[in-house]
């Protein structure tokens, strides 16, 4: 199989694993604002997964990455280690997780008292299993990354995000459970998606390879040394991830925490295409460093950015001019709190897409440590910013803080990678007016098709309008063959 095929093989199988993601969770989301849960319950929900997503940092400490980085290097020097990795790296995540779930379950009632919102408490306890079953579940997906076996991460996401809608929506609508029901059902479906990682993290990779009678000296001191750096990017992570969450939680209140959530997870749906291309293709980078080929590493990026600019422009820009009726149609009145945070966030929208394509690409290459320099700083900064705008702005201050400094993130990769692969800057800025044009373009037809929206029918025709335009604009510019991105997803 060609490099090319194994990419293409391996995007495609990320790219449906993730529109089933996002498709279960889409309709888990209607349901549940529409239907289900007022904005109050919906935003304790949501602020009780920020609380356990920063807990569960420390249930890994980049250990998995560190795992995976290993793997991909021995895979090519030294098989018989890759044993020794894996039992390495899960007798860490297990010591560390026992010692996490056991203080978190010493303070998780004081937790609910710092936010003053006493009804947090049983959402925390019934989330220490959550955390600890999702956490095995990313731990085995970052180790089939490693393995360049990405067919196995979308796999087990499809098991745990079609599993966490159906029995969501049971406990909810068949036993009255409201927000704790839908915690319960996450916690089932983590654990299945847990059960199916590793039995096939043991049957396929750990029984697959030849053990040697012990690791390569250091070899364990090695993946906790490149798990530091990791940690420091993962802690940023969580800052910049979920900072805002609680702080909204903390300044605010779960109303508010349900606007911003619902803004964010809107946005979040526009990134499966850049998500599984650079989930599938970072290895390859690894690889061709290794192999000393960094110059096709770098038109291998170049090509990827400019793909991703192409898409990813335009879709941000029709979210500004469709939020309002999107939101207002799609889940009520009582949620267009929501839509400031929307329009702010289709600037983060095309953030994140391009960090989609680069933070992996850098891990493998060997710059965790630069890559969790900027994070942490832009971290820090973006919770300072929060502070400071969520009590004058309210939601709209903590999104235009994560816009500011992830934009200041975003530029610090893109110089990271300049740096090791030497992108030519020239063949990068090209394209960028004709996508501008294209943008424009789009964005008249929307606006002028916008004034007769009045139901989700006229909705949808106008964002299937602005998908048409934008094909045809891409198409007749030579931006993008339309046929070949079909053909590659399909």
């Amino acid at each position: 199989m060609t490099l090319k095929d194994h990419i293409d093989t391996g995007l495609k199988m990320t790219f449906a694993a993730r529109v089933v993601r996002i498709a279960a969770n889409g309709l888990l989301m209607v349901l549940l604002t529409q239907f289900l849960l007022r904005p109050a319950e919906y935003g304790l929900l949501f602020l009780a997964l920020a609380i356990l997503g920063v807990f569960q940092l420390f249930c890994d400490l980049g250990l998995a990455k560190s795992a995976a980085r290993y793997v991909t290097e021995f895979k090519e020097t030294d098989p018989t280690q890759i044993p020794h990795i894996l039992r390495t790296a899960l007798k860490y995540r297990l010591l560390l997780f026992t010692i996490v779930g056991f203080i978190f379950l010493l303070v998780h009632t004081h937790i609910a008292s710092f936010f003053d919102t006493p009804a947090l408490t049983p959402f925390l306890l019934l989330g220490i299993l959550y955390m600890g079953f999702h956490s095995f579940t990313a731990f085995s997906s970052v180790l089939f990354q490693g393995f360049d076996r990405v067919v196995w991460s979308a796999s087990t996401q499809t098991v745990q995000h079609v599993c966490r809608v159906i029995f969501a929506l049971i406990l909810v609508l068949g036993f009255g459970l409201g927000g704790i029901g839908v915690l319960v059902g996450y916690i089932i479906a983590a654990a299945l998606a847990a059960a199916t990682a590793f039995f096939i993290l043991y049957t396929r990779f750990y029984t697959a390879f030849e053990k040697a009678e012990s690791p390569e000296p250091g070899l364990p001191r090695k993946i906790l040394e490149y798990s530091i750096p990791l940690t420091a990017t993962r802690s940023a992570n969580v800052l910049t991830y979920k900072v805002d969450t609680l702080l909204i939680g903390f300044f605010l209140n779960p109303v508010a925490v349900g606007y911003y959530t619902l803004a964010k997870q809107i946005s979040m749906t526009m990134l499966v295409p850049a998500g599984s291309l650079g989930f599938s293709i970072s290895p390859t980078y690894g690889k061709q460093k290794a192999n000393d080929q960094l110059e096709q590493a770098a038109r291998l990026y170049e090509t990827t950015l400019q793909h991703t600019l192409v898409l990813y422009v335009p879709a941000a820009t029709g979210i500004i001019l469709v939020a309002e009726p999107a939101v207002r149609l799609i889940f009520g009145q009582e949620y267009l709190g929501a839509v400031p945070v929307l329009q702010i966030f289709s600037a983060y929208i095309v953030l994140r897409a391009l960090n989609s394509i680069t933070t992996d690409a850098l891990d493998y290459l060997g710059q965790a440590r630069s890559r969790a320099i900027a994070k942490m700083a832009t971290a820090i900064a973006n919770c300072g910013l929060n502070v400071l705008l969520i009590p004058e702005f309210g939601v709209a201050g903590a999104a235009i803080a994560t816009v500011a400094t992830f934009s200041i993130y975003t530029l610090a990769n893109l110089y990271i990678m300049h740096c090791e692969v030497s992108l030519s800057i020239g063949r990068l800025l090209q394209p960028i007016s004709t996508i501008s044009a294209v943008t424009v373009g789009m964005s008249i037809a929307v606006v002028i098709a916008t004034q007769y929206i009045s139901g989700i029918p006229s909705l949808t025709g106008v964002i299937l309008l602005g998908m048409a335009v934008w094909g045809g604009l891409v198409t007749a510019s030579g931006l993008l063959d339309i046929r070949t991105v079909v053909s590659a997803i399909s």
